[in-house]
């Protein structure tokens, strides 16, 4: 039972900190929650967490504010996450259902994301080893010039011209057209190649048209430029936190700037569909040490990227995780619906 109630008084610290940014004293928290217990009790239960290493006192006359340990077993405690609501929900619905193509749903995703959270959101851009070819389309521009259309899982569309040394007959298009998506729909980008380049490689070997457009598809799957690519959103919502500046903001705009960092501070998301919440220190980088974050991976079936917030330690973990996992799924249906 006195477990119990230490939780609850750190769960109710961190909420009057996260809300009020003030330190959380005694007082406060018997006026504001009903714990049903004496300031007495209260101060003694405090204390006990401020031991542990839960909560600090950052001046002697002053209230409790929540450790990184603190932060760490308040999200881990969390039985559910607090439900977004209707409002916010049709807001991903609305703003997320307009996107055209797969830049569009990047780039509306960490509007969204940053308006909701009110944090800094990074969206990956899906990875195109991970995705599977969805369709190919070829389209006769002339009678010696073609259009090639690869669509991936991930939104992700690829258009290259092919010059042909010789007319091609609207029949001989049809085959062709025919021959390569049997080959390569359905496939994972790594067997895809593998099966076009076994499709000119037999005996006999394929037509010249047929080994140009292999070879231009090959090359359009082996392009790897939005691999690394990132969207940022949010930042002017640093300057709500002008009161840790120099510990927290600074370091975060500093490595804003660094594609790499934030790849890296996304981390693990990418590997599965499972929320993540790394707080503070636990992160890969010692001058973030004031940072969080919220991070999951999207996509259909397996997750093919990573999307979140950082931010200061200091914020509302229970919204901000609904809000991730929120918009993660809906991304994840809109790519699986193509």
């Amino acid at each position: 039972m006195q477990e119990d109630r230490r939780l609850a008084v750190l769960r109710a610290i961190v909420e009057d900190y996260v809300a009020t940014e003030e330190p959380v004293g005694s007082k406060a928290l018997v006026e504001r929650h009903g714990l049903n217990v004496s300031p007495a009790t209260i101060r003694n239960d405090m204390a006990a967490l401020e031991e542990e290493g839960y909560l600090h006192q950052p001046h002697t006359s002053a209230g409790r504010v929540p450790t990184d340990k603190g932060y760490r077993l308040f999200v881990d405690r969390l039985t559910t996450l607090k439900p977004m609501s209707q409002a916010e929900r049709r807001a991903i619905t609305t703003f997320l259902d307009g996107a055209v193509d797969l830049d569009d749903v990047v780039h509306r995703s960490v509007r969204v994301l940053a308006q909701l959270t009110r944090q800094v959101a990074v969206v990956q851009y899906p990875t195109l080893s991970r995705s599977t070819v969805r369709h190919i389309e070829i389209v006769a521009l002339t009678p010696m010039r073609l259009l090639v259309v690869l669509i991936l899982s991930t939104g992700r569309v690829e258009q290259r011209l092919v010059e042909l040394d010789r007319d091609l007959a609207d029949d001989e298009l049809v085959a062709l057209r025919s021959r390569i998506n049997l080959t390569a729909t359905g496939e994972q980008i790594s067997d895809a190649v593998v099966a076009l380049t076994a499709l000119v490689a037999g005996d006999p070997p394929a037509s010249p048209v047929t080994t140009s457009v292999v070879e231009t598809l090959v090359e359009a799957m082996s392009d790897h430029r939005s691999d690394e690519r990132i969207a940022v959103g949010g930042t002017a919502n640093l300057a709500r936190f002008g009161d840790s500046f120099d510990s927290a903001v600074r370091p975060l705009l500093e490595a804003l700037e660094e594609q790499v960092v934030l790849l890296k501070l996304l981390g693990e998301a990418s590997g599965s569909g499972a929320l993540t919440v790394r707080i503070g220190a636990e992160g890969p980088f010692e001058e973030l040490a004031s940072t969080s974050v919220v991070a999951t991976g999207y996509g259909p079936g397996d997750a093919l990227a990573s999307l979140g917030i950082v931010g200061p330690t200091r914020m509302d973990y229970p919204s901000t995780m609904a809000a991730v996992r929120a918009v993660a799924k809906y991304v994840s249906r809109i790519l699986d619906e193509g």
